[in-house]
């Protein structure tokens, strides 16, 4: 173990070890009750859960065991590779900057989303929302069972629930604006995949990846809880940051 940190960049380093304690404190703390992800997530501007915290919190999150596993393998593999090129400066600003990134673009559309159902619910007759967010709040936190609705805006009402509700966790954004910036540096490099085992361009991994991303992100599936924007803003920003940082530089192989 010591052999395997002592061989990774500073700050690839540090970021691993912060994801792995902060995964660790979560198991602990939600064990005993607390609501870890629902503090230290990140929820859209306009939810009563938000606190500005939760912009730098949330990326250091993660929703379980194999969220976390690819993430911070991803990280350790492309993310050494971009940091030994860049330095830990550099590559630290590219991180934070595509982990910011990722959740700036989730949260407007997220914010735009939750601005149209508030809209319906007050053609719907809801003229007080604060009045029904507590209401959301106090349902969440336990202290009652359920509360009326106005008749036939039962859906509408769920749907403004999980839109105010529902956390953004993890570092998938900064992780594949790594990706990205592998791509870009190390096109041509061979990859092996875990599933099914064969051989890869880097270049066409990161395609096929960001493909999958951006489709995701306009298909309405009510069972997937991934925040697939997240992936795409994170791939977007650090597509745009490789871009200009490498301008007249060569690629590698």
């Amino acid at each position: 173990m010591n052999n395997i940190l002592g061989n990774m960049p500073p700050v690839v380093k540090s970021l691993l070890l912060l994801n792995v304690i902060m995964f660790i404190i979560t198991m602990l703390g939600e064990s005993q009750g607390i609501p870890m992800t629902r503090i230290l997530g990140g929820y859209v501007f306009n939810s009563p859960n938000f606190e500005p915290y939760q912009i730098v919190t949330h990326f250091f999150m993660h929703g379980g065991f194999f969220h976390i596993l690819f993430n911070m393998f991803a990280l350790v593999i492309f993310g050494s590779a971009l940091e030994q090129v860049w330095g830990p400066k550099r590559f630290f600003i590219f991180y934070i900057a595509t982990a910011l990134g990722a959740f700036f673009l989730h949260q407007l559309v997220g914010y735009i989303e939750v601005r149209n159902i508030e809209e319906q619910l007050i053609a719907a007759g809801y003229t007080d929302l604060y009045s029904l967010q507590d209401k959301i709040v106090e349902l969440q936190n336990g202290y009652i069972q359920t509360f009326n609705v106005i008749p036939n805006t039962n859906s509408l009402v769920q749907d403004y629930i999980a839109g105010i509700s529902t956390p953004v966790v993890g570092a998938s954004g900064a992780v594949y604006g790594v990706l990205v910036g592998f791509g870009y540096l190390f096109p041509n490099t061979k990859l092996m995949l875990l599933f099914p085992p064969i051989p890869i361009k880097a270049k066409w991994l990161v395609t096929i990846m960001v493909g999958i991303a951006v489709y995701n992100s306009f298909q309405n599936n009510p069972g997937d809880n991934v925040a697939h924007l997240a992936h795409l803003g994170g791939a977007i920003v650090g597509f745009i940051i490789v871009l200009f940082w490498q301008k007249d530089k060569r690629k590698f192989y």
